[in-house]
């Protein structure tokens, strides 16, 4: 079977290959790969039948290499960590193996893929799924105050809201700062499992959130930690997505 590494870590790329040499030395590594960009511009010219690929590569996610080039290969994801986005892989019956890997969880893996490599899951809907569910979210926002540049961890933001065309971060200690950027864009940098944007003008953390009363038509009325002046707002039709969002359940 011919096989390619996606992966930009050394140590990672040796390991996969002493796994290979051990368990199933009739394999052969036709190429081992550090970019989305390289395997992308192989894969043109090239092809294999499973290629192990680690999520983060030098120079961005792995799931880019599915919207560049068609990868007709069985995948086997290796990562360092095991978060939400794994979910993904399980649902599409696509394998991963956490680092460091171990004999056993690589040899499971690949006789998973043997055994099931006539259906193959990557069609147009799950690799949206993956690019999505594997999004890299900020941990850190940067903003201007006089000739400083402060940095705001993305734990101590409370909520964001925007006034006058002008946008604002709040943070848990009652700090205020102005942002270059606006809500829509940093939504759309913010983890939606930690953030919700519960109005046009307002996204705001689960840890703000100090009450909740219902309000008139069906509307719900939140009440934000530090106090925002403005009354906020949950329209009916956000209302069960946003109790959804308290609780903790993802949304499809």
């Amino acid at each position: 079977m011919d096989i390619l590494i996606l992966e930009d870590e050394i140590p990672a790329q040796l390991q996969i290959r002493r796994l290979i040499d051990k368990h199933y030395p009739d394999f052969k590594v036709l190429a081992v790969l550090d970019s989305v960009t390289k395997a992308a511009e192989w894969l043109k010219n090239n092809s294999v039948e499973l290629i192990f690929m680690d999520v983060e590569l030098s120079d961005g996610v792995c799931f880019e290499l599915f919207s560049i080039v068609k990868v007709e290969a069985g995948v086997i994801i290796t990562t360092a960590y095991e978060n939400y986005a794994l979910k993904a892989f399980r649902v599409n019956s696509i394998d991963y193996l956490l680092k460091p890997i171990d004999s056993e969880s690589f040899v499971n893996a690949v006789e998973k893929f043997k055994k099931n490599r006539t259906n193959s899951p990557f069609n147009k809907e799950t690799i949206t799924k993956l690019v999505n569910s594997s999004k890299v979210y900020k941990q850190r926002f940067t903003v201007k105050v006089g000739n400083h540049i402060i940095v705001i961890d993305i734990n101590d933001i409370a909520y964001i809201y925007s006034e006058n065309k002008s946008t604002y971060f709040v943070t848990r200690d009652k700090r205020k700062f102005l942002s270059d950027l606006s809500l829509e864009t940093l939504e759309d940098q913010l983890n939606p499992s930690l953030f919700f944007k519960l109005s046009r003008s307002c996204i705001a953390s689960v840890f703000s959130i100090e009450s909740i009363s219902k309000h008139f038509n069906s509307r719900l009325k939140i009440k934000l930690t530090p106090n925002l002046v403005e009354d906020i707002l949950v329209s009916r039709a956000k209302v069960p997505s946003f109790l959804n969002w308290l609780e903790g359940i993802e949304s499809e």
